[in-house]
C-alpha cells in the first residue's frame, strides 16, 4: 500500500493529534498521514491528507525519503511510505483544534481527533513507525 506522511513544521512545532475515542495507549501521538489515490503523486497526496484531517492548507518543503513499515499486530498489511516536509500556506495558525472524519475511507464509523503543536525536540514521541524521518526536518522550511 502507497502512504503519504505529513511533518507540518511551523514555529519550529510539528502538527500532531491525539483520537478522542480511544486511548493514547492504542493510537499514539500520530501526524496527517493517509493512502495515495490511483494517478495521484505522493506529493499531492500529503497536501490533501493534511486538509482532510486537519483542516489546514499547507505546500510541500521537501520530500524526506521512503520507507516501509509492517502494520502487523494491528493489520497485516505492508505499507510504502513517502514522507514530506510542509508548511503552512495560511496565515491562521490555531494552537488547538478538534477535527476528524464523518467518512472515513476505510468504512469505519465516524473519527474525531484533537489537533495541536509539539515542539520539534519532543516530536520523538510519534507512534506507529511515524517518526522514522524526523531527522531530516529544517525548522520553518529553511534550506
Amino acid at each position: 500500500m502507497q502512504k503519504v506522511v505529513a511533518y507540518v513544521v511551523h514555529d519550529e512545532r510539528l502538527l500532531v493529534f491525539t483520537h478522542d475515542d480511544f486511548p493514547i495507549e492504542i493510537t499514539g501521538v500520530q501526524v496527517p498521514a493517509g493512502s495515495i489515490d490511483e494517478g495521484e503523486a505522493p506529493e499531492t497526496a500529503a497536501v490533501r491528507e493534511v486538509r482532510e484531517e486537519t483542516g489546514l492548507s499547507s505546500r510541500v518543503v521537501r520530500s524526506l525519503g521512503v520507507e516501509r513499515y509492517d502494520m502487523w499486530p494491528a493489520k497485516p498489511e505492508l505499507h510504502v511510505r513517502h514522507f514530506f516536509q510542509l508548511e503552512l500556506t495560511g496565515d491562521d495558525v490555531p494552537e488547538r483544534w478538534a477535527a476528524g472524519e464523518d467518512d472515513p475511507s476505510d468504512g469505519g464509523a465516524p473519527s474525531r481527533w484533537t489537533c495541536w503543536w509539539i515542539p520539534l525536540r519532543n516530536s520523538h514521541t510519534l507512534c506507529a513507525g511515524f517518526g522514522v524521518r524526523l531527522g531530516g526536518i529544517e525548522a520553518d522550511g529553511a534550506g
